[in-house]
């Protein structure tokens, strides 16, 4: 007759065969004589041994079966008149069993004993360790035979659980906050806690009842800075789970984009950590994803240069397909407005340590966008944020200085790229950030007040270290003279001179500044300089 077997575990487990369930499952013959009470430790295997000390050849979480060889003294048991001479030898045998983390001892009926010894007893509550009778109508086999079949089913059944286990986590990859779901399934089937950091070390999703992340951040410190496959272990003083490991979260070039941190309260099972590898796996596949390019980049920018001809309003199909893709690279709807942003490094910006990998996905975090570029003047990026004054000066803190477009549609972005592009050379010689929507769309607004009055003083150096009055009498005749078109007689009019003192004079600047006035471009960029020599211009849109 059979006791009922239960089930292995509960799904959310995912442990290994207990001492419990394999007693449960023995035919009830099997007597209990002493219960320590360790039913939920795991068995790893059922060991027959009659040596005096089976101990070396054992490991942990074992059930023991012995038919009392051990126990006998030159024939003589414990009903005997010599039998007070197996008391130390039984009471040591135990103490090496439990030293040795043996689950339970079995004790078999016949051919030695035919009830089980009381000192065995005694030593075995002494010690607390399990103790079974076996009856001479079950053999050994049977029980290792028992053993081996409810490995087998509970084998299985963990495969099963890790089977639907594997479903609920691609069901949460596939969600809307994937990062999040899939923390909330691993703690639902693994008995930890959470918490996912990204490669600025900031808190992306958590779950469960997490220690506060200033404890965290040592262990976190050697996820983001070490490097290859690896799990970083620490322990805490104060009360909470007993063991907290980490998880580096990598780029196929071994570059670190993020961690995983979890929490527990003891070792993990096989069956709960390949749960954990999953969850690490998946994540690293969202996190790549994210920031070192996932499909849909790469294939907007692929029919842009390839079929730019695609973007004409006519052609519905492809416009809809490459609004699709963008929607996917910046992280929002397909209709709405996108900018251009140009960065480009400025005094005190720091090079990127960690190589491009680690600035490319600062940028991208920053701009909530996978359409980053590096380039040789910094960065490009197409986002949906409107890049406001705060996220300008976060910016403007680490060392750059910004170009924005002004906001468009998909079709847009090579005309609002141009726009941005020119007025690159005036952040650079200003250095503040500059928004294409508040510039002044000709020669002097481009240029800036900054810019201008850098031309002027170099082009116009010598005339402006003349003393005051002459200086200002030569500036005013060449102010004229180009004015009125290179036109003497005009000039001379305007001025009140005679055309020859005019001329003169422009010769005389012209020497002066060692320019060649009859060169269209000599004079443009003289009118351009003379804007900017008596001060600022005004520049409203």
């Amino acid at each position: 007759m059979r006791r009922n077997a239960p089930a292995i575990d509960s799904p959310d487990q995912l442990d290994a065969v207990t001492l419990g369930q394999f007693l449960a499952a023995l035919p009830a013959e099997v007597r209990m004589v002493h219960d320590a009470g360790n039913g939920q430790v795991p068995l790893r295997w059922v060991e027959p041994s009659e040596l005096e000390d089976p101990t070396p050849y054992l490991l942990d979480g074992e059930f023991v079966l012995t038919a009392g060889l051990p126990f006998r003294d030159g024939g003589y048991d414990d009903a005997g008149t010599d039998g007070s001479h197996s008391v130390p030898r039984v009471q040591e045998y135990v103490r090496r069993l439990v030293d040795a983390g043996v689950a339970a001892l079995g004790f078999g009926l016949q051919p030695y004993y035919d009830a089980v010894p009381n000192h065995v007893v005694a030593a075995c509550r002494q010690y607390g360790l399990t103790l079974v009778e076996v009856p001479a109508t079950v053999p050994f086999a049977a029980l290792g035979l028992e053993f081996s079949k409810l490995l087998e089913s509970g084998n299985a059944q963990v495969f099963r659980q890790l089977a639907e286990t594997n479903r609920h986590l691609m069901r949460a990859v596939l969600s809307a906050r994937p990062e999040h779901e899939l923390l909330a399934a691993l703690i639902q089937r693994v008995p930890v806690w959470a918490v996912l950091f990204g490669a600025d070390g900031r808190v992306r999703a958590r779950a469960g009842a997490a220690v506060d992340t200033a404890q965290l951040q040592p262990l976190l410190k050697k996820l983001l800075t070490g490097s290859g496959p690896r799990v970083e272990t620490e322990t805490f003083d104060a009360p909470g789970p007993a063991l907290v490991f980490g998880h580096p979260l990598r780029s196929t070039k071994d570059a670190t984009l993020g961690s995983l941190v979890l929490g527990a309260d003891k070792a993990l099972t096989p069956a709960q950590n390949s749960v954990v590898s999953s969850v690490v796996g998946l994540l690293e596949l969202l996190v790549r994803q994210r920031t070192s390019g996932s499909l849909a980049p790469s294939q907007l920018a692929t029919a842009l240069l390839l079929r730019p001809e695609s973007l004409a309003a006519g052609n519905t199909r492809q416009l809809n397909v490459l609004k699709d893709l963008l929607a996917q690279s910046v992280a929002g709807t397909r209709s709405g407005p996108v900018r251009v942003v140009q960065g480009l490094r400025w005094a005190g910006a720091p090079a990127a340590e960690d190589g491009p990998v680690r600035e490319l996905l600062q940028w991208r975090r920053i701009f909530d966008s996978k359409m980053v570029e590096l380039t040789d003047y910094g960065f490009a990026a197409v986002t949906r944020l409107k890049v406001d004054d705060q996220l300008m000066a976060e910016v403007e803190q680490l060392g750059w200085r910004l170009v924005v477009g002004e906001p468009t549609e998909l079709s847009g972005l090579p005309e609002t790229y141009r726009r941005a592009t020119s007025l690159r050379a005036r952040v650079l010689a200003t250095g503040k950030s500059a928004r294409v929507e508040e510039v002044t769309w000709s020669v002097t607004g481009l240029l800036g007040n900054e810019a201008g009055t850098i031309l002027a003083g170099k082009l116009l150096a010598p005339v402006l270290e003349l003393e005051p009055e002459r200086r200002d009498v030569q500036l005013r005749v060449l102010r004229a003279w180009l004015a009125a078109n290179g036109s003497w007689d005009a000039t001379a009019k305007d001025l009140g001179l005679h055309r020859n003192s005019v001329r003169r004079q422009v010769n005389a600047i012209a020497e002066l500044l060692e320019l060649d006035l009859g060169q269209a471009q000599s004079r443009a960029e003289l009118w351009i300089a003379l804007q900017y020599a008596d001060g600022p211009v005004a520049e409203n849109p």
